[in-house]
């Protein structure tokens, strides 16, 4: 798969990955804070931004993705920094191409399924998919309307806002979601998913490269329990939480972002 991307400076490859709902846009503003000491790679993932829609989506097929995007850019080792389901691509990558990673930067996620750690992780997406779902475009006509129609089921409208971005206008002038929410939507308990704490037994770990994870401080995408999983699976990790900051923590606190992410990357 082909996937869109927005490439900026020049320096040691950094590639950015992000979450279920975003595109490449939605990291822009960091990509350019970072592309004068970084070559910086932001990829739309299949079924989101301007990439390819797959009738599939799970972390074997994201993290192939991966692979091949770096593959075709010719790029033998990178930074990766994922948020949210981009950082679950990147942690299942890591786990079976740890040799092509220099860094690895986990924004507010948990390497576990939320299956087992926070199961109110699939009720909350699946009220959100389920009303982007819902929404009939051939009666609307604005995007206030739409967010009229989300705000009965999604009251929190920085979510509401978030979500809007993904709104795209046909040449014939008909509003459409561009993510693919059909597939998402059905591939949810996939998306939710994560590594494995059994396959990490017998002193198996992930190592060998620098390891940042980044949580925000009002956010509940990873739990104390969360983070003895992550001791376990990558032992060496810095973890570092982001004050007044929830799940968009990069949104919410950029400055304090790049500051996290720079010393670690610099330092």
């Amino acid at each position: 798969m082909n996937l869109f991307f927005r490439k900026l400076g020049q320096g040691p490859p950094l590639i950015i990955i992000h979450g279920l709902y975003g595109s490449s846009d939605n990291w822009v503003t960091i990509g350019k804070k970072l592309a004068d000491k970084f070559e910086v790679y932001i990829i739309d993932q299949r079924n989101h931004g301007q990439s390819p829609h797959s009738p599939d989506h799970n972390y074997f097929l994201l993290k192939e993705d991966l692979k091949d995007f770096m593959d075709q850019q010719s790029i033998e080792r990178a930074i990766i920094l994922g948020h949210s389901m981009g950082g679950k691509t990147a942690m299942f990558f890591s786990s079976d191409y740890p040799e092509r990673i220099t860094n690895l930067i986990v924004v507010d996620i948990s390497p576990l399924s939320y299956f087992t750690t926070n199961s109110i992780q699939l009720l909350q997406h699946t009220a959100i998919l389920d009303s982007m779902n819902k929404i009939d475009f051939s009666k609307i006509l604005s995007r206030n309307r739409i967010d009229e129609i989300l705000s009965d089921s999604i009251p929190q409208k920085y979510i509401r806002q978030f979500l809007l971005k993904n709104i795209k206008r046909s040449k014939d002038n008909k509003l459409y979601w561009g993510i693919n929410i059909p597939v998402l939507y059905e591939k949810l308990p996939e998306i939710i998913d994560g590594l494995k704490e059994e396959d990490f037994k017998g002193g198996r770990t992930i190592a060998g490269f620098p390891v940042l994870f980044i949580k925000g401080e009002n956010s509940d995408y990873i739990l104390e329990k969360d983070i003895t999983a992550i001791k376990k699976i990558y032992p060496f990790a810095e973890i570092e939480t982001i004050p007044n900051a929830g799940h968009w923590l990069h949104a919410e606190q950029p400055e304090l972002f790049l500051q996290i992410l720079l010393k670690f990357l610099l330092e």
